[in-house]
């Protein structure tokens, strides 16, 4: 295992004055050309908030298996509400985690006219625990807030408009997986979430302190390839781009591989991602990049097996139909060859 570390990122920087913005740009741009992770620490997301997250997180985990099961994600369209462990696939594997999954809160779509507008759609939410609700619609307000100030940075320091990202997303197409991971008996790792890259464009991640095992593959420039421990760091978030950003700079900003190992037991880990992406409906154009920039871009790292999609919906509804096929067979089989 690599002793490389990632980068720690004060957003609180963009407040200090003109001078500590620009570095702190500068800094952005090159951890996520270099890297593609980084720790954002300083995002004015209190400890209270945080602290009330990880316990209603873990309230949720501890409910009776049948309170969970009352808002399983087989009986939503939208793919939202709880999978029980062994629920989710990476790359066609079985990842060992149980988890549930928050979207935007919207009426359904009587009529969709894309596939990709099956998604749109109410959250299950767990009557046993009321809580959950209240917390995680809060944290998604201060992410959100933290998501925008991101972008809003990353556009300056690749010399666009401030506004860019802000006038193509239109209505985030937000998305937050509470996530255990249990405890495994093996003294050999253990797949908790397989190799994979963000299919959107930005992810904030809360990791329960204390607790290992995301891994973030490392490119050192000779052609040979590493894995980086990224243990959490106390008020900090783990922010990542995806695939989507990667593609609106030509490469010139890279989607990074990363995986999660499951802990030894009795530990377990509880981690919360955000997944801050465009519209359903927003197409992300290639960001025009000025010819120093444009120069250094290393094209669109593609997958024939997984393309990458301007428009989000198709990128989402493609990772929701691989990631879930039970729920797939069950409310959309009719498309799933289409997209799988």
């Amino acid at each position: 295992m690599s002793d490389l570390t990632l980068p720690i990122l004060d957003l609180s920087q963009l407040d200090a004055g003109p001078e500590a913005a620009a570095r702190f740009r500068s800094a952005l741009a090159a951890a996520t050309r270099d890297v593609g992770f980084f720790y954002l620490v300083g995002t004015g997301v209190s400890p209270e908030l945080e602290a009330r997250v990880q316990r209603v997180a873990r309230e949720f985990f501890d409910l009776p298996e049948a309170d969970k099961l009352a808002i399983e994600n087989l009986t939503s369209p939208q793919f939202r509400g709880y999978a029980r462990v062994g629920g989710e696939r990476t790359q066609g594997r079985i990842d060992w985690r149980e988890q549930i999954d928050i979207g935007p809160e919207r009426e359904a779509i009587a009529d969709p006219v894309n596939d990709f507008d099956r998604l749109v759609g109410p959250n299950l939410w767990p009557e046993a625990l009321p809580e959950l609700r209240e917390a995680i619609t809060e944290w998604h307000d201060r992410l959100t807030e933290v998501a925008r100030r991101l972008l809003r940075a990353w556009a300056l320091a690749l010399h666009a408009p401030e506004d860019w990202f802000d006038r193509h997303f239109g209505d985030p197409a937000t998305l937050i997986k509470i996530v255990r991971y249990p405890g495994v008996d093996s003294d050999e790792p253990q797949q908790g979430v397989g190799v994979h890259k963000d299919s959107g464009v930005l992810t904030l991640l809360w990791v329960q302190p204390e607790r290992g095992g995301l891994q973030v593959e490392f490119d050192r420039g000779d052609g040979e390839r590493v894995w980086i421990d990224a243990p959490p760091v106390p008020g900090s978030f783990v922010v990542n781009i995806g695939e989507m950003l990667e593609y609106a700079t030509q490469g010139y900003l890279r989607a990074t591989n990363h995986r999660v190992l499951s802990p030894r037991a009795p530990q377990d880990r509880i981690s919360i991602p955000f997944f801050f992406n465009p519209a359903l409906g927003a197409r992300l154009p290639v960001l025009p990049l000025p010819d120093e920039l444009a120069a250094q871009a290393r094209g669109v790292e593609q997958d024939p097996s997984n393309p990458i999609h301007a428009l989000y919906g198709e990128n989402a509804l493609k990772s929701r139909l691989r990631a879930h096929p039970d729920v797939a067979a069950r409310w959309h089989a009719d498309i799933v060859p289409t997209w799988t």
